[in-house]
């Protein structure tokens, strides 16, 4: 197994573990104003975290939990490893004496910063944390960042079963009860809303290139290529096809257990669109569509997010 997928399962089990011995009152914490789930963040590594040296040719994956990371990481990784002369999901194409880290940047322990200055670029980031919150650097170097947005209720839907699977997360008993803390700001990582709101403000920076899940869900092959075009890659017909091939959902569940372990069968669902029909009724349609309404339509944003197409029933 590739010395970097070994570490990225080994710290998912880690943080597994971690979270099953805790009391369910005991997942969550708050910083900042915003809830994180304990066995995966820690208030020192939100601290090392603002001194964090971004370098200008960091690739860097921001979307709010259940938005499609996982998906988009997958096409990244393997977009970087052929703009290294690479080819994607060799064994020859990761350096064994590389120190890989676990990609989410704010997950890990607060010393993995200092490691991180070690790495070789390109390095590969991905967040879930609003812009406010990321350091500074990051910003100030103008690190290309390609932000991914998904509708808001499929969002919720893949949120819900997603923590009712993972001990990190707490459980549910009801859509219901999922719904409402969904709703009043009591998710880890925060609420949705806000999130593109806050990262509305930096949309028409020309370092940030946002994509939908539905957009690149309905046409893959050329997601691919603005991406790559986007973070300068030049890529081969042959290159393209590689990619979205591998990047399919499929493939990616095909392997799942081999990239992340016993996580996978969690994290690879379904990987569709509307699937939230299957537990919105009227009520909870109602009180999205005014949300959406107040927080972000009208937006760049909003108007990308395509509501009325995907999130009307």
């Amino acid at each position: 197994m590739e010395k970097s997928r070994k570490t990225f399962v080994d710290a998912i089990d880690k943080m597994i573990a971690a979270a099953s011995s805790m009391h369910p009152d005991e997942l969550l914490f708050s910083y900042n104003g915003i809830l994180y789930p304990a066995a995966v963040c820690s208030r020192e590594v939100f601290q090392a975290l603002e001194s964090f040296e971004a370098r200008s040719d960091d690739v860097i994956l921001a979307g709010y939990p259940k938005s499609g990371t996982n998906w988009l990481s997958q096409i990244l990784t393997d977009l970087i490893a052929i703009s290294q002369k690479k080819t994607p999901g060799r064994e020859s194409s990761v350096n064994a004496e590389d120190v890989q880290e676990f990609p989410y940047l704010e997950v890990g322990d607060a010393e993995k910063y200092e490691r991180m200055m070690k790495l070789p670029s390109p390095r590969f980031m991905v967040t879930h944390l609003r812009p406010e919150n990321l350091p500074k650097s990051i910003f100030k170097n103008k690190v290309k960042i390609l932000l991914l947005i998904r509708n808001p209720k499929d969002v919720a839907a893949s949120f819900y079963h997603f923590s009712n699977g993972l001990a990190t997360l707490p459980s549910y008993e009801t859509w219901d009860d999922f719904f409402t803390d969904f709703m009043t700001k009591k998710m880890a990582w925060g609420c949705y809303f806000e999130y593109l709101s806050e990262w509305n403000k930096y949309a028409d920076q020309e370092n940030i290139m946002t994509v939908t899940y539905e957009e690149v869900k309905e046409n893959p092959a050329l997601a691919v290529k603005n991406i790559a075009t986007f973070f300068g890659i030049p890529l081969t017909e042959e290159q393209l096809q590689l990619v979205v091939e591998r990047c399919s959902f499929q493939s990616m569940k095909k392997n799942s257990e081999k990239t992340h372990g016993t996580f996978g069968n969690i994290i690879f669902r379904k990987g569709c669109v509307s699937d939230w029909k299957n537990l919105f009724l009227e009520d909870h349609n109602q009180k999205m569509d005014k949300a959406f309404e107040e927080h972000i339509a009208g937006t760049k944003l909003g108007k990308k997010l395509k509501y009325d197409l995907y999130c009307k029933a």
